[in-house]
Formats: structure tokens, sequence, C-alpha cells
């Protein structure tokens, strides 16, 4: 039997180092040290790869939720004037955006402030006077209501839609009525008097940003024309691009071919910052991630060095009896990469699963324990999103088994380097 195995081993069989390896990871109780390394070294990996996972992933949900849902809503680029423009001025204005080929769409509406009012409370606010038509063709703010339709406005001339939040502090539900003031003064004999116009609450949507939340009302055009007196058919132009990360381009290029009196401003003037952070706070945690699972993998390499000197006494064994240095080599490579890919593969799992339920687990934290985990006054949004993505999955896993593989040269090496008269002399 030794002559056959002597024979197996010097014939350089692949199947007996993976075989050793194996058993060597799942050793029992002769080798408390074997078991208790590895399984060291498999949770290292494993909780590294899961957080790292499940990190991605909610960065990956803070991205989908700015670009759909966030600019979705926010104009890309918004063009407007002071100016009493006719409409023929603002159908040549058109026409030169559209023939941009980076443009998708454009809207009109009157855009300006005012103050909302009802119950005691008031609140200065962006009103918007929009087509409801065109709105739900190009704007996603359809999808976010909680009450009553965008296309409301069409059938009431003096609705209006608000954010939940914006309708929670007035104390105003759907059906009921508020005052809307405009910065216009109306001028009599005897006081000057607030021009304002009271409308009938028609929707509620709730984006989870409390910029738009809290801070956008929207009316029907030809409302806005009336309270704020405008007499050009609209003051401002909503441009929507084919790539939202163009739009600080596409605005550089519409400013040099439109009238000096149109002023041109993007959602990176007022987003940009937010949206910067996400990604810069992606790289930086990644990296953060990645040098733990580092730290692991270093651990990996530690583990296996302890194992080669707790199984000295078997490589001398294996030696005499025929065993190669490469084969010696193998067997220490392929119980690092076993260890590696077990690590991989419950570390995935692990992520996904976390990855799947990390927004509810949030929603039970924050009602459990009565906290506000993200603050929409500080962040875009105001719940923990989440998406997974493949290709980091595939990222993960490709870098973790480069890094394991990378982890078991020195000890494999170590290990094909014993001697064995020295090690059976010293053990």
């Amino acid at each position: 039997m030794a002559a056959s195995m002597s024979k197996r081993m010097s014939n350089g069989n692949g199947s007996l180092p993976r075989y050793i390896a194996a058993r060597y990871i799942s050793a029992g109780k002769r080798s408390h040290l074997v078991s208790f390394m590895s399984a060291i070294s498999v949770g290292g990996l494993t909780l590294g790869i899961a957080i790292l996972i499940i990190v991605l992933s909610v960065m990956n949900g803070f991205d989908r939720e700015m670009r759909e849902n966030v600019l979705g809503i926010v104009p890309h680029i918004t063009l407007s004037t002071e100016e009493l423009l006719s409409q023929s001025s603002w159908r040549e204005i058109e026409s030169v955006v559209l023939e941009n080929p980076d443009v998708e769409s454009i809207t009109p509406l009157i855009e300006l402030a005012g103050v909302v009012a009802a119950n005691s409370s008031s609140k200065g606010v962006l009103i918007n006077g929009i087509d409801a038509n065109s709105e739900l063709q190009s704007s996603a703010l359809e999808r976010f209501m909680r009450e009553g339709s965008l296309a409301a406005l069409n059938n009431s001339r003096w609705g209006v839609v608000l954010g939940e939040t914006l309708a929670n502090r007035l104390g105003v539900q759907l059906g009921e009525t508020l005052d809307i003031f405009s910065p216009n003064i109306s001028l009599n004999p005897i006081t000057p008097l607030a021009t304002f116009k009271r409308f009938t609450l028609v929707g509620v949507y709730r984006v989870g940003t409390q910029e738009l939340d809290s801070n956008l009302v929207m009316i029907n055009l030809t409302a806005a024309k009336a309270l704020f007196r405008i007499r050009s058919p609209y003051n401002s132009i909503r441009v929507r691009t084919v790539d939202v990360l163009s739009a600080e381009k596409v605005r550089v290029q519409l400013s040099s071919v439109l009238p000096l009196e149109i002023r041109s401003q993007s959602w990176i003037a007022t987003l940009g910052n937010i949206y910067q952070n996400i990604q810069f706070s992606r790289t930086i945690i990644s990296f953060m991630l990645w040098l733990l699972i580092c730290v692991a993998a270093f651990n990996l390499v530690v583990s296996l060095i302890m194992i080669v000197r707790d199984k000295k006494g078997d490589i001398a064994i294996l030696r005499t009896l025929g065993a190669s240095p490469a084969t010696i080599n193998r067997i220490f490579m392929w119980q690092g990469c076993l260890i590696g890919l077990i690590g991989i593969v419950t570390g995935v799992i692990l992520g996904i699963i976390g990855s799947l339920n990390v927004s509810r687990f949030a929603a039970f934290i924050e009602e459990r324990f009565s906290l506000q985990l993200l603050n929409a006054e500080v962040y875009p949004i105001d719940f923990l999103p989440s998406q997974i993505n493949p290709m980091d999955i595939a990222g993960v896993i490709v870098g973790v088994l480069l890094l394991s593989l990378l982890a078991t040269i020195y000890p494999a090496s170590r290990a094909a380097a014993i001697q064995p008269a020295e090690a059976l002399r010293t053990d």
C-alpha cells in the first residue's frame, strides 16, 4: 500500500493534494489547531465579503434612487428669464434646445417663490405652475403620489399638489383648502394688500427627499399665471437630458447658443455635491472594506503557517513515502484556496441575504428604537435603499480568490522546503 501511495505521489496525481487539503480543513479531534485556524480564516473572509456586498448594494441603492427617483423629478436643466418673452420667442428657444442631440424632452412651466398658509401655519416654498399632461410624460412624480393624482390639476384650475412633509406641517388633507400667497402686492388707496388665492389640495406625494417633500408645490399653469400676474406664457423651461450625468455639459452647450437673458442651471448646482459625496463615500468605504478582506487574507497566511508547523510530522511522512516538494506545495495551495472558496460561498450567500433585507432591517430598527437612521435634511432620501449588482459580486469573488491564492504562496513554499529527516528529528 505504501508502495502504491508512493507511486501515486511520484506521478504527481492531482487529486491527492486536493484530498489531503480537504482532510486538513475538516480535521477532527486529532487536529484541533488546524480546525480552529481554518474556521478563523473562513470566518474572517466570510464577514468581510458579506459586509462588502451589503455596503456596495446600499451604495448602488442610493445611486439608483438619485438617478431614477430624485433626478426623475428634479429638472436636469432649468432655463429661466425675468424678461417678458412672447410665445414666438419661447418657441425659438425651444427649437434651439431640441436641436441638441443630448436633450430628450422639454417642459414649459412658471417657477416662482411664494408662501403657502393653512391652519395658522405657513411656509415659504417654490411654486411650479405646470401643464399636468406634459409633467406626466417627463416627470416621475406620479409614481410617488400617496393620495390623489397629478392629473387632478387638469380638472381643477385652483387645485394644488403638495409633498407629504409640507401637508403634515400645514395640517391639511386631501380635499381641504389652503392659501397660496404671491410676492406681488396689490396697491389701493388705503393700504397695500398681499395677493393670494385659495386652492384645494388634490394630491399628496412623498419622494423621501426633504428638498422636494417640504419645499415644492405644484399648481396649474393657468392658475400660476393668474396668481403671479405673468403676461408671458411661462418663465422657465425644464430640460430633460438623455444622460442625467451629462446635464452640466449640455447646460454649457445650450448657454453658448441661447440669448444672454436666458439663465441656465443644472441639477449639479443643487444636488451635485450630495451625489458626489455618495460616490466618494462608496469609494472610501469600499477601500476600507477591501483592507478588511486583506487583513483576513493575511490571517489566512498566518493560519497556514501555523498549520504547516503543526503538520511537520505529516509532511515528513509524506516525503518519505515519495511525495515531491511540488506535491506538498500543492497540498497547502489547495488548502488555502479551499478555505477561500468556503469563505467566498458563505460570504456571498450572507451578503445577498443581507442586501435583500437591509431596508427592512433598517425600518425595523427605526420603528423599534424610535430612531431616524437617515435624516432627509442631510441625505437625499430618508430610507435605506439597496440594489444588488452582479458585477460587484463577480468582482468581489475574483478579488478574494486572487488574495486567497496569493496568501498561500509563502506558507506552501515553507511546507515544500521542510526536510523529512530534520522534521522527524525535531517533531
